[in-house]
């Protein structure tokens, strides 16, 4: 039985693979055989295409081309992130989950990214529908024959559609990454990859069309600047849903009381969680959605100061509770306050960010260590 599954999940993947590379295929060619239509027939020309041609010659292509390249570089970095959660979930785990940690990270960058080209970027981004549920096609949707078309209608020329995609991919994988690291040592590998299949491809883009796709919760003025909510919040929901239904890992209850399983590699944790500080600032700069010099360089801010509170406040949080000090509580400190502030970061001061930062370091302490027998 575990044999027919690992093969039907593989099919399944290299089928939408296929599918990818086939559609990508297409959209290339259309691209390249009207780009010389264009060229030997000049009577065919569209006003699309003319208004294409007059925005290359306009000042603001300089623009276009700086804030374009800057997201790419963001989704760049969030990219880096997925290598963080990889060295992050294998140093915390135990040791013999290592590699079952490192294969579910490979799977799902891998299989998130192509179930979001596939179904997952139009059913976040529909267009008009009626707030919950809506499905704009197969594919990322660029018409090749619309020269035009690359440049993402929901945001006018800060990038092309493609930026926009692997942008959004990215994020859509990372949702499934935490779902990876709370049910380690408790989920076999095949149910693993269908759920995280299914997560990525459908779950996470309907709730996320909900605000980022003009849903009902943007209607209500909702407010998630990177994804608090949208990719961290129903990430860990989802790793909840999880956990709840497979149970504690083997050794975590006994005699009555709780005790910690900690990890195997701490510096290899540390790692990691360089890796996602540094991919953070694609992450929430990339989500200003240009180069904007302002509102980049104050989501650094904000950001930075957010992961530093959120370090030391879960660093005095373990030396009043715990009475010794803790690396991996002052790593989990750090995440903690990116996660806090990934909502507002745009918006909240420095001095709020700070407070938002330790907040969050405090209360991941204290979630930990509530109630556990702490060797």
């Amino acid at each position: 039985m575990k044999k027919t599954v690992n093969i039907m999940v593989i099919l399944a993947i290299i089928g939408l693979a296929f599918y990818t590379a086939v559609y990508a295929g297409s959209e290339t060619v259309a691209t390249e055989s009207s780009a010389v239509a264009i060229a030997e027939e000049v009577s065919a020309t569209t006003d699309s295409q003319a208004a294409y041609e007059a925005f290359l010659q306009s000042p603001e292509y300089v623009k276009f081309i700086i804030d374009n390249l800057w997201i790419l570089l963001a989704a760049a970095m969030v990219f880096i992130m997925h290598l963080g959660f990889a060295t992050v979930e294998s140093g915390f785990t135990q040791r013999k989950n290592s590699i079952n940690v490192i294969y579910k990270n490979v799977f799902i960058l891998s299989a998130g990214i192509l179930m979001y080209a596939l179904i997952g970027f139009k059913l976040m981004y529909p267009g008009d529908f009626n707030g919950f549920f809506g499905f704009a096609g197969f594919g990322i949707g660029f018409d090749g024959a619309d020269p035009a078309g690359m440049l993402t209608p929901a945001y006018g020329a800060e990038m092309t559609i493609w930026t926009d995609f692997i942008f959004q991919a990215m994020f859509a994988a990372t949702a499934a990454t935490i779902v990876s690291g709370a049910v380690t040592g408790r989920i076999k590998l095949p149910a693993f990859m269908i759920f995280g299949t299914l997560l990525v491809g459908i779950s996470y883009p309907i709730t996320g069309s909900w605000l980022w796709g003009g849903g009902w919760l943007d209607e209500l003025g909702f407010y998630d600047f990177a994804g608090s909510t949208l990719v961290h919040g129903v990430g860990g929901i989802a790793g909840l849903a999880c956990v709840i239904i497979l149970g504690a890992r083997k050794g975590k209850y006994a005699d009555g009381k709780i005790f910690t399983i900690p990890g195997h590699n701490i510096p290899l944790a540390t790692m990691g969680v360089f890796l996602l500080w540094f991919g953070w600032f694609g992450f929430n700069g990339g989500s200003v959605l240009s180069a904007e010099p302002a509102e980049v360089s104050f989501v650094f801010v904000t950001t930075a100061l957010a992961a530093c509170a959120g370090a030391l406040s879960a660093m005095a949080a373990t030396s009043l509770f715990m009475k010794h000090l803790d690396a991996p509580m002052a790593l989990n400190g750090i995440l903690a306050g990116l996660v806090g502030i990934t909502a507002g970061a745009n918006v909240v001061s420095p001095l709020s960010a700070i407070a938002i930062g330790a907040i969050a370091g405090l209360l991941v302490v204290v979630s930990i260590t509530s109630g556990e027998h702490l060797p």
